[in-house]
């Protein structure tokens, strides 16, 4: 079986991680992908990318411990 490494999330991928969160959190990161009229799978990258480092966008610009 060959893995195939993508530079941003799924779909598919942003529904198997929101499935496996707390219903508020994903309750919001939906509401905001909504209200910012982004794709939930942007939304869930952002969050994460932020959480490594806060200056970045998305995992592209993501280099952790920069940001602290």
């Amino acid at each position: 079986m060959q893995v195939e490494i993508l530079e941003k999330l799924s779909p598919a991928d942003a529904a198997i991680i929101l499935e496996r969160l707390p219903e508020r959190i994903r309750t919001a990161l939906i509401n905001h992908a909504k209200e910012i009229e982004y794709p939930i799978e942007a939304v869930l990258e952002m969050a994460i990318a932020s959480f490594l480092d806060t200056e970045a966008l998305g995992f592209a610009d993501c280099k952790p411990g920069r940001g602290q």
